[in-house]
C-alpha cells in the first residue's frame, strides 16, 4: 500500500509539472505569437530606450516661452526681456509677451531680434474672480493664467517639447533651462518648477506650487490636455489670488504634482541677496524674479549693469554659473568660497562645509506681521554679530578664455568688514567649461579647489577641479 501511496504522489506530480509545463507553453506561444520572441521583446525595449535617448538632445528650437506682461509694466521691464532673449549664437528663440493691450511704444515689434513679439491677450470679462482676502488680489491674475492657454494655441507645433512660462521681470538663463530639461521626457506628463523662498508664500499658496514668477515649464504631451480644460478650471476657482494659483489648480486636477527644480527663483527677498547667491543650490542657475525689489548684484551698479555684468559670466560658462565651490587655505587656516562668476568670499578661520553652504541672511523678509514671515524655505544663518567673523568679499571684476579652454574669472575685493583681518585685493579662479552630461545632473557632484602659489602679491590664486573618488571637502 505505501509503494502504491508513492508511486501516485509520484504521479501527482509529474502531472502538475505537466499542466505547469502546459500553461507555460501556452503563455510562451502567445507571447511569442503577440509581442515577439523573448530576444526580439528585449530589443524592442532597448530599442524603444535607446531611440529616446539619441532623440533627447532638447535645445531652445524645441521651446516656446510665454511672457506676462502688460501696457504699463512692458516700457520698463522689456529691459529685463534683452537681458536674456535671443542671447546665444546661432540661436532664434520663440515665444510671445502677453498684453492686456497695445503699449504706445511698439519698437519691439520692428526688433524682433532683441525682443520676443506681443500679443494682446483675448477678452476674459466672462470669467468671475472674487478673491478679497489677504494682499487684495487683482483679476488680471485670469488674463495672466490664460498665457498658458494662449501660448500652446498660437504657437502648437508638432516639433515643440516644452513650453516656458514666467513674468516680464523673469531673468531666464535659456542654456541651463535646456539642459535641465533634457533630464525629463516631454512625452510624459511634467510640471517643473519651484517653491517660493519665503516659508509665508509657500505655505499660503501651497508647496506643490511652481511659483510664476520663478517660471515654470510644462511638458507639450500635458499642455495639449491642459489647453482642453483650462477654462472649465478657471471657472471653478475664482476665489484663488493669483494666476500660478490657477495653473496649478488645474494640472493637480489632471493628477499631476510639481516637479522641483530648485535653479528657479522667486527670489521673495527684500536688500541685499548676497548671501541667496552666493550659497546657490548645487544645480544650474535657471532664473532670478523680483529684481525690482531688491538691490543691484553687484556693488557701485545699476540693476541692469550688474545683470549684463553676470550674463557676460554666463555666455562663457553658463553652466558653472554660481556654482560654489569651496577650499582651505591650511597655512592661514582659512575658509574660501567661490560663487563662480559672481563672488568670492574668505572666511579668515576655519568653517566645516555643511555650514559654509548654509545661506548668510543678508537679506530682509518678503513681509511683515507674522512668525512665518520670519521663516525661510532653505537653511540659513545669522551673519556674526563680530565683524571681524564676517568674511571679505570678492566680486567679479571680469574673466577670460585662454587658448588651452582654461576659464580665468578675476574677483576683485569689495567689503572688508574688519581691518584687521588681511585678504588678498584679487582672488584670480582657473577653471574649465562646466559640461554636464545627464546623469550628472541628475546626480551632481560639488567640485573641489586648491589655493595655489602666487608669484603676484595681494593676489590668491585658486583652481577648480573636480574632485578624486573618495577626496573629502575639509580642513585635513
Amino acid at each position: 500500500m505505501q509503494s502504491l501511496h508513492k508511486i501516485a504522489t509520484t504521479q501527482t506530480l509529474i502531472n502538475l509539472v505537466l499542466v505547469s509545463s502546459s500553461f507555460c507553453a501556452i503563455y510562451i506561444l502567445v507571447s511569442v505569437v503577440l509581442l515577439g520572441t523573448p530576444s526580439k521583446l528585449e530589443n524592442l525595449h532597448s530599442s524603444s530606450h535607446n531611440v529616446y535617448e539619441s532623440k533627447t538632445t532638447t535645445t531652445l528650437d524645441h521651446l516656446v516661452f510665454g511672457i506676462a506682461s502688460s501696457r504699463s509694466s512692458w516700457p520698463k521691464r522689456k529691459e529685463y526681456v534683452k537681458l536674456w532673449w535671443n542671447t546665444i549664437r546661432n540661436t532664434t528663440m520663440r515665444g510671445c509677451v502677453f498684453v492686456d493691450t497695445l503699449p504706445q511704444d511698439k519698437d519691439n515689434n520692428n526688433n524682433a531680434s532683441t525682443l520676443p513679439p506681443l500679443c494682446v491677450s483675448q477678452d476674459t470679462s466672462r470669467f468671475r474672480y472674487t478673491y478679497s482676502g489677504w494682499g487684495g488680489g487683482m483679476r488680471s491674475a485670469i488674463r495672466v493664467a490664460r498665457v498658458v492657454k494662449e501660448t500652446v494655441a498660437r504657437m502648437n507645433h508638432s516639433h515643440i517639447r516644452w513650453y516656458v512660462f514666467g513674468d516680464d521681470d523673469t531673468l531666464f538663463f535659456p542654456q541651463n533651462v535646456v539642459k535641465t530639461l533634457c533630464k525629463y521626457d516631454h512625452r510624459l506628463w511634467y510640471y517643473v518648477g519651484a517653491n517660493s523662498e519665503s516659508y509665508k508664500q509657500t505655505w499660503f499658496f501651497g508647496f506643490g506650487m511652481g511659483f510664476g514668477g520663478a517660471g515654470f515649464a510644462i511638458s507639450s504631451s500635458l499642455a495639449t490636455v491642459l489647453v482642453k480644460v483650462f477654462d472649465s478650471c478657471i471657472e471653478r476657482y475664482p476665489e484663488l489670488y493669483g494666476s500660478d494659483a490657477r495653473v496649478y489648480a488645474c494640472i493637480t486636477e489632471l493628477g499631476v504634482g510639481l516637479t522641483h527644480e530648485p535653479g528657479f527663483h522667486q527670489v521673495d527677498l527684500r536688500g541685499n541677496a548676497f548671501g541667496l547667491l552666493a550659497a546657490h543650490p548645487l544645480t544650474p542657475l535657471l532664473s532670478l524674479h523680483h529684481l525690482d525689489n531688491i538691490d543691484p548684484i553687484f556693488p557701485n551698479m545699476t540693476i541692469i549693469k550688474a545683470l549684463q555684468h553676470l550674463y557676460e559670466a554666463a555666455k562663457v560658462d553658463s553652466q558653472r554659473l554660481l556654482q560654489q565651490t569651496v577650499c582651505y587655505d591650511k597655512r592661514l587656516s582659512w575658509t574660501i568660497s567661490v560663487s563662480w562668476g559672481y563672488a568670492a568670499q574668505v572666511f579668515h578661520n576655519h568653517l566645516s562645509l555643511p555650514d559654509v553652504v548654509r545661506v548668510q541672511k543678508t537679506f530682509k523678509h518678503w513681509t511683515r506681521g507674522t512668525a512665518l514671515a520670519d521663516q525661510f524655505t532653505f537653511d540659513t544663518k545669522e551673519l556674526h554679530t563680530d565683524p571681524c567673523r564676517r568674511p571679505t568679499i570678492f566680486y567679479l571684476e571680469n574673466l577670460s578664455r585662454g587658448e588651452d579652454g582654461i576659464i580665468i574669472s578675476n574677483y576683485r575685493k569689495s567689503i572688508q568688514n574688519c581691518s584687521s583681518n588681511v585678504a588678498p585685493e584679487v582672488i584670480r579662479v582657473a577653471s574649465s567649461k562646466l559640461e554636464l552630461g545627464i546623469k550628472q545632473l541628475l546626480a551632481q557632484r560639488r567640485h573641489c579647489c586648491d589655493v595655489l602659489p602666487s608669484s603676484v602679491s595681494d593676489q590668491m590664486e585658486i583652481a577648480i577641479r573636480e574632485c578624486k573618488e573618495d577626496e573629502l571637502i575639509s580642513m585635513q
